[in-house]
């Protein structure tokens, strides 16, 4: 067998039916290398890929797209910056539910400190912010109190090594303070 350097990679074989035997080789071999370069190209295969740095971690970023589904299927695929934590997610929608606007990005702690939803009268739509820690954790949009939340998914390390752990009931008690 020879692999021949022309505008695609293709594999030839010299049988005495070279004509046919050309032809399913170089179908299959097209076939499996379009699906080989389709897998390595998925989202979730490169998030696994060595890392930029030490806790480096992605997500979903758009800015204001029409709803989740094109949020999500047209993000970019690249680490967020090391002066970062966590995922952002902000949805805008109408009174009906109607998605009107989704922004993600990856974010600091400063800017989760805005989560929950908060109606505006004089628009009549509803914004809900999240935030959440972990790679690619922000695949749903917030919709309510009870999913719009700091999600603060495992134990960080403290500079002394001990770790320090945020229980749920916690979070529930904070996000329910700041409620009323």
């Amino acid at each position: 067998p020879l692999l021949k350097g022309t505008d695609s990679p293709k594999l030839e074989i010299k049988t005495r039916n070279a004509h046919v035997c050309n032809m399913f080789v170089y179908v299959s071999f097209d076939l499996w290398f379009s699906f080989v370069v389709f897998f390595v190209n998925l989202p979730y295969f490169n998030a696994f890929k060595a890392t930029p740095f030490p806790n480096s971690f992605k997500c979903f970023t758009c800015d204001n797209a029409v709803d989740n589904y094109n949020c999500n299927r047209w993000a970019e695929d690249r680490w967020c910056p090391e002066s970062t934590q966590y995922c952002l997610t902000v949805h805008l929608f109408t009174d009906h539910g109607k998605s009107t606007s989704v922004t993600k990005k990856c974010a600091t702690g400063d800017e989760c400190r805005f989560v929950g939803c908060h109606h505006h009268r004089e628009s009549g739509h509803t914004e809900c912010v999240s935030c959440c820690e972990g790679m690619i954790c922000n695949v749903e949009i917030p919709t309510n109190h009870t999913n719009a939340v700091f999600a603060v998914l495992h134990a960080r390390r403290t500079s002394d090594g001990s770790r320090q752990t945020v229980s749920i009931a916690v979070l529930v008690s904070v996000v329910a303070i700041a409620l009323s």
